[in-house]
C-alpha cells in the first residue's frame, strides 16, 4: 500500500492497485467541527481532477471535497453515514469514496506527508 498523498484543499489519497482511496485530513475535519451530514459521489460517476466529488456539512459550515485525481468512482462509503462522528475522530481511515485513477501517475503531483505539513505551517 502506497502512502498517503495531499491536497491543498485537504483531501488525502491512499492509492492500491490503480484505485485511490480519498477522505479528508485532521486539519479539515478540526476545521469542519462536528459534522452533520456528507453527501458522496455515486458509483460510476466520472471526476476530473480537481472537480467537486461530495459535500460536508458541519455545525460551523458546508465544504466541498475535491477528487485529487480524475476517475470514475467505484464505491462511496455509505456506513459513514450512519457514524459521522468517525470523520472527526479519525479522518484518515473515514474515506469518503474511491474511485479508478485515469491517470496513476497523477498521485506524484501531489503532497507527501512532509511536504504537507510544511504547507500546513503556512496557513
Amino acid at each position: 500500500m502506497q502512502d498517503l498523498r495531499f491536497t491543498e484543499s485537504h483531501e488525502w489519497v491512499r492509492a492500491e492497485n490503480g484505485i485511490a482511496t480519498i477522505g479528508i485530513t485532521r486539519y479539515a475535519a478540526d476545521q469542519l467541527g462536528d459534522i452533520v451530514h456528507i453527501e458522496l459521489p455515486e458509483s460510476g460517476k466520472v471526476l476530473a481532477s480537481g472537480a467537486e466529488a461530495a459535500v460536508v456539512e458541519s455545525v460551523k459550515a458546508a465544504s466541498e471535497i475535491y477528487a485529487p485525481v480524475a476517475g470514475q468512482v467505484t464505491e462511496s462509503n455509505s456506513a459513514l453515514a450512519a457514524d459521522l462522528g468517525n470523520i472527526n475522530s479519525d479522518p484518515e481511515r473515514a474515506w469518503f469514496f474511491r474511485l479508478k485513477m485515469s491517470d496513476p501517475g497523477a498521485l506524484q503531483r501531489l503532497m507527501t506527508r512532509q511536504q504537507y505539513d510544511d504547507y500546513l505551517k503556512g496557513l
